[in-house]
């Protein structure tokens, strides 16, 4: 008998039973933490007595706040969710692996996710209309032309697939969709025995702030694609028992200030503090006034802090959300029971409510809190409004050159006039993004600044362009019941889409002729945006600077056209009747927005806009896709390409190898992260992703992104390692000059190329290749094509002094073997500049079922002479040496599902 068979339980709830998992009598429950507390609830149930034991259990149950992380523990997700950038390349692994298994000779509807996967098509709305009536139509219509062969395929996973549900483009946002109708804090499934179980709620995405369910006490967080799909196949994800930061939050918001300015106090206030691998727990009777909407706008600022998660209990805040947003009685009383039987209720006012212990503390008198914004390119370099004149005077002249005009540029426009833009003038004020949209207030005091400044006569400057992406078709609701939006209309801020838009690059073009007037004379121009990441070059070509703030604040921005202004003593214009109008004269009362808040936003809108979420528009409905359980795979496709990981694939696989005579294909620095490996943003026609689309037939102006072809692994494999910032110091150990980007020496060919070119040369002659690298090798984001293409150019090692956690393991699961150079040792230090050839020995030891701590490396220098050195393994896990000896993580589930 184990902990999971005498812990199965009974719970009434609504008038029904449930089996579930009791947590609550186990020794050590009432000390750990609410996050802690849900990851003993997934060990218990998920027990296997192989990669999950009692003794994980014990060990989760004995935390010491103080320790630092050691232990490993297998988390297993409830839900996975994904957006359309990064949720793109699993199905089409999905449905590769279905080739496979029918050429292995098995049934290819084996493959199927395992656990809920869901996908919002979220990230390819494009701004390209705005400031008209039918923005939002013409938008959507672009967006259709861009994508259709990415929406036929997806289409055909939505029918293809069991547990895999598509919400199409134009519903909303991932982040957004999930705390409104995806996630229900507590699942119920039907098992084999007629009983019904009841689990906690937990969920993985593909997208960073998949971190905002944490509002709802969802524990989850952004993964790279190769643990979505591991996940989604019913493998569990890897992780270390963290360290927790106990946040305590006191007292209420003061008038003038909003939930933005909050979460902005907040990251600033943990940035500092330190808190990356750790999670952050928001805790204190001071929790209980803040709102869903904030809560879920905290966590959604997750990675700007740095937390792998910044989540908040279950409370009576969260039942009157689920009941809000058009959850049932029913389910929001299973969630109550449940909670409360578990110990995970986080009512501080509770008699029987037990303070957790946390490894670290903060605390926040949340009357303090003063209206901010942050910028010019890191969500948590905060500056106080009051200061935001002064800062951008300071910072600004950073981003001049000997090129940038001083003085006004006049502009001549058919959409806006005759105008002059200088430097510091706000080009782009866009209220979009999962941080804000999802949250009422803000949006209102959006639309009552808007209804206050439309009276008074003002308007934005006609440089801005001006933006609404709401997060869901609800936020158009209530904005529309409150009278809002043709306030909001005359402003310019029509709807021009429901999804990531601005925040996530999607800006659209400026005008052609702002455009031009600002490359032409180098001008220094802002963006203001309610999203949460303003990272240089992220927003737009255009612009230098970047800042968020609040939706109103946005508006109040657009009003001012530059950042080169003081709200406290510069007036935004004048009245009818010629009077001074101030920022002041048009902020709503925290009052109002409540009022109007409780007035508009009501439980009916979320049934009615949530009741066919899944169905989509007539252009959704109207896509032509292709049926049955294979993909017809379209060989001129630019977009969905089957993948080659399963080429040739045996049912049993080939013993793992040595490696022999390698080269070295690229020698890197310290730091190098997954954003520099893996293909992100636009590329040139000159790169061989753009040749290989010019020799297609596409033009350039029809590129679109690394983004929006990651289901094309032909185009992102060329665009590996093809970063302007990677620094590839093989060039200089051969006396060549060290280009920035995707360039390298081939050492067959003798001369210096692309990364990807030279990997073919290398692959057609059967030659292994090796990276090496220094420290902290693969931190970042974009992780899954930084494996995925990292084996698809032929890498068979990866040597470095340090990794990243979760990039060491991606490389495992894509079949790459990743070594560290000998304690205090680099290639540096042992004499090596990659010019050498590689022979790595004892690899061959895992097909004995063991795995080697280290490898023999000899190192053969160009006049003979050899450098030897012992690596060291880090495969980590009896898991990982099983995803290794298979090839890869995917092919050991294909594996084990045809089995």
């Amino acid at each position: 008998m184990s902990l999971r068979d005498d812990q199965l339980a009974t719970l009434k709830a609504a008038g029904k039973d449930f089996d579930y998992y009791n947590i609550a009598n186990l020794d050590g429950i009432d000390h750990l933490p609410y996050s802690l507390k849900v990851l003993v609830e997934n060990l218990v149930r998920n027990i296997d007595g192989a990669n999950i034991t009692d003794e994980h259990v014990k060990t989760l149950l004995d935390w010491d706040p103080n320790a630092e992380p050691s232990h490993e523990i297998q988390f297993t997700p409830s839900r996975v969710i994904m957006q359309d950038f990064t949720g793109v390349p699993c199905i089409v692994d999905l449905a590769t692996m279905r080739d496979a298994v029918k050429d292995l000779g098995g049934d290819p509807e084996v493959i199927n996710p395992q656990v809920q996967s869901d996908m919002v098509i979220d990230h390819s709305v494009q701004i390209d209309k705005y400031g008209i009536a039918d923005a939002v139509q013409q938008n959507m219509d672009i967006e259709y032309q861009r994508n259709g062969e990415r929406y036929q395929f997806l289409r055909w996973g939505q029918q293809a697939f069991k547990n895999f549900r598509v919400v199409p483009p134009g519903t909303g946002i991932i982040h957004q969709v999930n705390i409104e109708y995806l996630a229900k804090v507590v699942m119920s499934k039907a098992e084999a025995n007629g009983n019904t179980l009841a689990y906690l709620d937990s969920c993985v995405g593909t997208d960073s702030h998949t971190t905002t369910e944490n509002g709802l006490g969802v524990l989850g967080w952004g993964v790279g694609g190769i643990e979505a799909e591991a996940a989604m196949l019913g493998q569990p994800i890897s992780m270390l028992v963290p360290r927790v930061v106990g946040f305590k939050l006191t007292g209420s918001i003061p008038e003038g200030v909003t939930a933005t300015d909050v979460v902005l106090t907040i990251t600033d206030m943990l940035r500092k503090h330190g808190v990356v691998g750790k999670f952050v727990e928001f805790y204190g009777e001071g929790i209980a006034s803040v709102p869903l909407a904030n809560r879920a706008t905290i966590g959604n600022m997750g990675p700007e802090f740095g937390s792998t998660c910044g989540i908040f209990p279950i409370d009576n805040v969260t039942l009157d959300y689920l009941r809000l947003t058009g959850r049932s009685e029913e389910q929001v009383a299973l969630v109550e029971a449940y909670a409360k039987a578990n110990k995970l209720w986080g009512d501080a006012s509770d008699p029987d409510y037990v303070e957790p212990q946390y490894s670290e503390y903060e605390e926040l008198d949340l009357g303090t809190v003063v209206p901010s914004i942050a910028g010019p390119k890191r969500p948590q370099d905060r500056i106080l409004l009051s200061e935001a004149k002064s800062m951008f005077e300071k910072t600004a002249p950073a981003y001049e050159t000997e090129k940038t005009v001083k003085d006004p540029v006049a502009v001549s426009t058919d959409f806006r006039g005759d105008f002059d833009i200088e430097n510091g003038d706000v080009a782009i004020a866009s209220i979009t993004s999962c941080t804000n949209t999802s949250n009422p207030s803000v949006m209102i005091a959006a639309g009552l600044i808007a209804r206050n400044a439309h009276a008074k006569g003002l308007k934005p400057k006609p440089w801005v362009k001006t933006s609404l992406a709401p997060g869901s078709q609800v936020v158009a609701d209530y904005l529309k019941a409150a009278g809002l939006q043709d306030d909001l209309d005359a402003l310019g801020y029509q709807l021009v889409g429901f999804g990531c838009a601005t925040c996530i690059g999607n800006s659209g073009p400026l005008l052609p002729e702002i455009s031009e007037a600002i490359n032409a004379n180098d001008l220094t121009v802002t963006a203001v945006l309610s999203g949460n990441r303003n990272f240089e070059g992220r927003i737009s070509p255009d612009v230098k600077m970047n800042y968020l703030a609040s939706p109103p604040l946005v508006i109040a921005y657009a009003l001012a056209g530059t950042m080169d202004f003081d709200f406290e003593t510069q007036p935004l214009g004048t009245d009818a009747d010629g009077n001074d109008v101030y920022l002041k004269d048009i902020w709503p009362t925290n009052a109002e927005v409540a009022a109007v808040v409780d007035g508009s936003v009501n439980r009916e809108m979320f049934l009615k806009d949530y009741a066919s979420v899944f169905d989509g528009d007539h252009r959704w409905k109207g896509l032509d896709v292709p049926e049955g359980e294979l993909f017809a795979w379209n060989d001129k496709s630019t977009y969905v390409r089957k993948q080659t990981f399963f080429d040739g694939m045996k049912a049993t696989p080939d013993p793992v190898a040595d490696i022999h005579g390698a080269r070295v294909l690229a020698l890197l620095g310290d730091s190098v992260t997954t954003d520099h490996i893996s293909p992100a943003g636009a590329f040139k026609a000159s790169s061989p992703a753009g040749k290989y689309l010019t020799e297609r037939g596409v033009e350039p102006k029809n590129f679109n992104s690394y983004g929006s072809r990651r289901g094309n692994h032909e185009i992102m494999v060329r665009g590996t390692f093809g970063n302007i910032r990677l620094r590839n110091q093989l060039l200089a150990s051969v006396g060549e000059e060290v280009t920035p980007g995707g360039f390298t020496y081939d050492f067959l060919a003798k001369k210096p190329t692309t990364i990807f070119e030279a990997s073919r040369d290398y692959i057609d002659n059967k030659v292994p290749l090796v990276v090496l690298a220094g420290k902290e090798y693969g931190t970042g984001s974009s992780r899954d094509w930084a494996a995925k293409g990292t084996v698809m150019l032929g890498v068979k090692a990866v040597i470095t002094e340090s990794f990243e956690r979760i990039h060491r393991s991606n490389l495992i699961g894509m079949g790459v073997l990743p070594l560290q150079f000998p304690a205090g040792e680099s290639y540096e230090s042992l004499g090596l500049n990659g010019t050498e050839t590689y022979d790595i020995a004892g690899v061959e030891k895992l097909n004995e079922g063991v795995t080697p701590k280290t490898v023999h490396v000899t190192a053969t220098h160009e006049d003979g002479s050899k450098t030897e050195f012992d690596a060291v393994v880090r495969i980590d896990t009896p898991g990982e040496a099983d995803y290794y000896r298979n090839g890869g993580i995917l092919q050991y589930v294909l594996r084990n599902l045809m089995k």
